[in-house]
């Protein structure tokens, strides 16, 4: 899973970065409208970046910048991100609003605390247009994912949507395998790859 590796600090309004499609959902069948999301780090954060030419279902509950328990029965993004060492892997859901939620596992589905409790520091940020179009973006700490996760090299990640809800559709950016939409299979994470986005001369 790619991560581009920002020569500056990054700032929402101002993330010029590389994105990635996904236009087929968990069944294999095409979108009329492609997702698009992206990685990045800087030398605080790590950034998760998704968006979407079409409107969204938002948690009605859901409000710009708070955690938000079950995101996932609406549409959101969502990246997984596992210590291939230890099986610890962290789950993060995005709104198109910015409102979000996490959650941390030992196994897969074996949560490591039974109440929520919010990752800490997180700031996320949120641009809906008229026409239903949205991005959305989160900034997670380096230093809190280095200390629960030992992100580095080695980690193992990947990005996520739910659309179209209710009739909900499943997208994932990795293949993680066939039968019923899970994101859970922290085995078919792809290993992170740090990269250099080079302007062109």
């Amino acid at each position: 899973m790619n991560i581009e590796v920002a020569q500056e600090q990054l700032f929402w309004g101002h993330l010029n970065l590389s994105l990635f499609g996904v236009s087929k959902d968990w069944h294999g069948e095409e979108l009329e409208k492609p997702v698009a999301f992206g990685f990045a780090v800087d030398h605080s954060h790590l950034w998760f970046v998704a968006c979407h030419q079409s409107p969204a279902s938002i948690h009605p509950q859901a409000r710009p910048g708070q955690f938000q328990a079950e995101l996932w029965k609406h549409d959101a993004a969502e990246f997984f991100l596992l210590d291939p060492q230890t099986g610890r892997y962290l789950e993060f859901n995005l709104a198109p609003n910015g409102a979000w939620w996490s959650a941390e596992f030992t196994a897969a589905r074996v949560r490591a605390e039974e109440e929520d409790s919010p990752f800490p520091d997180v700031a996320t940020y949120a641009d809906l247009a008229p026409d239903g179009s949205w991005m959305c973006a989160a900034a997670i700490p380096l230093k809190h994912l280095r200390e629960r996760f030992n992100f580095g090299p080695e980690t193992k990640l990947n990005a996520a949507f739910i659309l179209n809800s209710p009739e909900q559709k499943f997208l994932s950016a990795a293949h993680l395998g066939d039968g019923e939409p899970d994101f859970h299979r922290p085995d078919k994470f792809p290993t992170v790859r740090f990269f250099h986005n080079t302007p062109q001369a």
